[in-house]
């Protein structure tokens, strides 16, 4: 809870007048306690894991001609009862596990020093705070992803996640309890490390969800913003490590693709990828292919 009484006595504090964007924070806010300004996370994801995902069964049912040259795994297709049963699914998975995990986490939230207070960071601020929980995250769940593809991990918790040799959209947070639980553990990392504004934390969580609803989307369209991110992995990238299932040892990375060309985990994914550019040159060309691997 804001500690001011009104906007006057706010703008005497930080010694300047309040911004639209802080006069309607301090309007929302004043009279909540932080512990309820940090719930709004769990509006914030039951929104995202309901509408992103509609958004591509939308697109799929109404475009379905114009994008099919984009889905990456054409020969697979979901029914609507398929899209569905897993949106269930993960909100079952969402009632009995994330929903509860985000009522009871709020004192580590407080311990890192998180902050609800006026004044508002700028925009600088909120950019390199998230670029920052976007590095630190994918290399931890780098880390964790390749443990969980060891053969117990892979066969108790993630062969679930691996459900879907063809993720889709709905598909992205859907995952055994445990996997939920510990891949929670690098999205905290970031704040705690370098601890931000709220309004920060709302959208590292929000973008991150959102950027593993496209990678789960199973469409790989030339036209989004992601493409132009340096070492950005997006859907084609992580469509590749469902394709290949249990036996995966390629594409961990959750979000860029610096880890895998580091530690040499990509490839499957860069032989695959040369054996289809080469195959497509030899049928333009009425050759035959040039394999080599590497």
């Amino acid at each position: 809870m804001l500690p001011y009484t009104s906007l006057q006595e706010a703008e005497t504090a930080i010694g300047r007048s309040l911004t639209a964007a802080e006069t309607l924070w301090f309007n929302y806010t004043a009279n909540k306690s932080d512990y309820i300004i940090y719930c709004h996370n769990i509006l914030f994801l039951f929104l995202i894991f309901t509408l992103v995902p509609l958004f591509y069964i939308f697109i799929e049912l109404v475009f379905r001609d114009y994008i099919a040259a984009y889905k990456i795994q054409p020969k697979v297709n979901f029914s609507l009862y398929d899209n569905f049963k897993c949106y269930f699914d993960v909100m079952r998975m969402f009632i009995l596990v994330v929903g509860p995990l985000q009522l009871v986490s709020y004192p580590s939230i407080r311990m890192i020093g998180v902050r609800t207070s006026l004044p508002l960071p700028s925009l600088t601020e909120i950019i390199s705070q998230l670029v920052v929980y976007f590095l630190i995250e994918d290399y931890t769940n780098y880390w964790i992803h390749r443990l969980l593809h060891c053969k117990w991990g892979y066969e108790k918790i993630h062969k679930i996640h691996h459900e879907y040799t063809a993720p889709i959209g709905f598909a992205a947070p859907y995952a055994h309890w445990v996997e939920v639980l510990i891949l929670g553990i690098p999205s905290f990392l970031g704040p705690a490390i370098v601890p931000g504004h709220m309004i920060t934390f709302w959208l590292w969580i929000g973008l991150r969800q959102i950027e593993a609803i496209e990678t789960h989307s199973g469409y790989d369209f030339p036209w989004t913003f992601t493409k132009y991110i340096p070492f950005y992995g997006g859907a084609d990238y992580h469509d590749y490590h469902h394709y290949v299932g249990g036996q995966s040892q390629s594409n961990f990375a959750s979000v860029f693709t610096y880890c895998d060309y580091i530690y040499g985990t990509d490839k499957g994914y860069r032989y695959q990828k040369r054996l289809l550019q080469q195959l497509k040159d030899s049928k333009q060309n009425g050759g035959s292919p040039d394999i080599k691997s590497d």
